[in-house]
């Protein structure tokens, strides 16, 4: 694995802008991330045209998907591509997952029953693992079929790259819990991501899960200016387009928005509830992104990181 940033808490942004890559991995942050749809609402790029556009520009960060929607996809060609591009990027990969469903279209484009997607992703999880181990295997699920199947070569990372679960709901809590390799929720308060923690520990139990190496992600809407007004008017605009609904009234709870003092508070409060890799989506209406970075980097993540620490040491 490449270096690391050396602190407790680590970065990420979301960046599908690959011509932008070299400037944003030059700057002190972990990871770079990238999303994208089949058939979504806004045109989008597809996510792993997306990460391996990423994996050619980059050297240092790992570079994830935030997130590939799994059950549009056949295992065989998730397990090879992402197979080759561990091997490329010399294990660099995290694999962001999740079902969605938010775009109804993108299953009937897929010809993917969209009432079975979280059915395929339990399925499939385990297979790619199966599939990563450079072996003939065969495999007769519920969804999927494969008679003497070998993907290889392996990727670089021993057993493939982590899989991180995405989701906000209780099943995809406990598909973390029991077969992921981290927690990736997106739009939550730090209070309802310390419950999301709780649950996912309990199902882990439950299931006789061993959490050690166990990865806590957290998905955040970010907008920061001196006129905290206008840091949460700007992110409600951003989320808004986005997802073509008004987000005014809820952008406290779903977004990290506010004055550098507001924003601070907020994401400790996120350490304390137990996220330990931000990955942040500058939110900003159409404004200045490069500017929130800067601010998210020169004034508020050496307190949080510090913050972080003596959480360690205590």
């Amino acid at each position: 694995m490449t270096d690391r940033v050396d602190a407790p808490i680590r970065v990420g942004l979301v960046s599908g802008d690959a011509k932008r890559a070299a400037a944003l991995e030059a700057l002190p942050i972990d990871s770079l991330w990238v999303g994208g749809h089949v058939a979504g609402r806004n045109g989008q790029p597809e996510v792993m045209m997306q990460l391996a556009r990423l994996s050619a520009v980059t050297e240092r960060v790992d570079i994830g998907t935030s997130i590939l929607l799994l059950p549009l996809y056949a295992p065989a060609i998730i397990a090879k591509q992402i197979a080759d591009l561990d091997r490329y990027t010399e294990g660099r990969l995290i694999l962001g997952i999740g079902v969605g469903g938010e775009y109804p279209p993108e299953y009937r484009a897929c010809e993917i029953p969209i009432n079975e997607r979280g059915r395929r992703a339990n399925e499939m999880i385990p297979l790619l693992r199966r599939l990563w181990t450079a072996e003939e295997i065969t495999h007769e699920g519920r969804y999927y079929s494969l008679d003497e199947v070998k993907i290889h070569p392996a990727p670089f990372q021993p057993g493939g790259p982590p899989i991180v679960v995405a989701g906000r709901q209780e099943a995809a809590m406990r598909r973390a819990a029991t077969m992921g390799d981290g927690w990736f929720p997106y739009l939550y308060s730090a209070r309802r991501y310390e419950a999301s923690v709780a649950t996912v520990r309990q199902a882990a139990a439950e299931a006789g899960r061993d959490l050690t190496n166990f990865g806590w992600y957290a998905w955040i809407f970010l907008n920061i200016n001196p006129d905290g007004d206008v840091a949460r008017e700007e992110a409600a605009r951003s989320m808004g387009g986005n997802y073509k609904q008004d987000f005014q009234a809820m952008v406290d709870n779903v977004a990290v928005a506010g004055t550098t003092d507001e924003v601070i508070a907020k994401l400790k409060a996120f350490v304390d509830a137990g996220a330990r890799h931000f990955v942040f989506s500058p939110a900003t209406g159409g404004g200045d992104n490069d500017m929130v970075v800067r601010r998210l980097l020169d004034d508020v993540m050496g307190e949080v990181q510090e913050h972080a620490a003596a959480q360690q040491l205590a």
